[in-house]
């Protein structure tokens, strides 16, 4: 099932709560790397939130202005 684009912005807005939630586990061996991981995808995705953001943003406009 697709999502429209505020299901989208939401469920990357839950991704990003979950990756702000998670604890690094220094002990434990590769964690450095799913930090970083972690903290790459959490840019991504508000990227991507900007960008649906932006899209939906000039469709009102567009709606506005016919």
């Amino acid at each position: 099932m697709a999502l429209n684009r505020t299901e989208l912005v939401g469920e990357l807005h839950e991704l990003i709560a979950a990756l702000d939630r998670r604890v690094p586990r220094v002990e434990r061996a590769g964690e450095a790397a799913i930090a970083g991981d972690a903290a790459a995808l959490r840019v991504k995705a508000l990227k991507r939130i900007g960008e649906l953001e932006g899209e939906e943003r000039g469709d009102r406009n567009r709606l506005r202005s016919s």
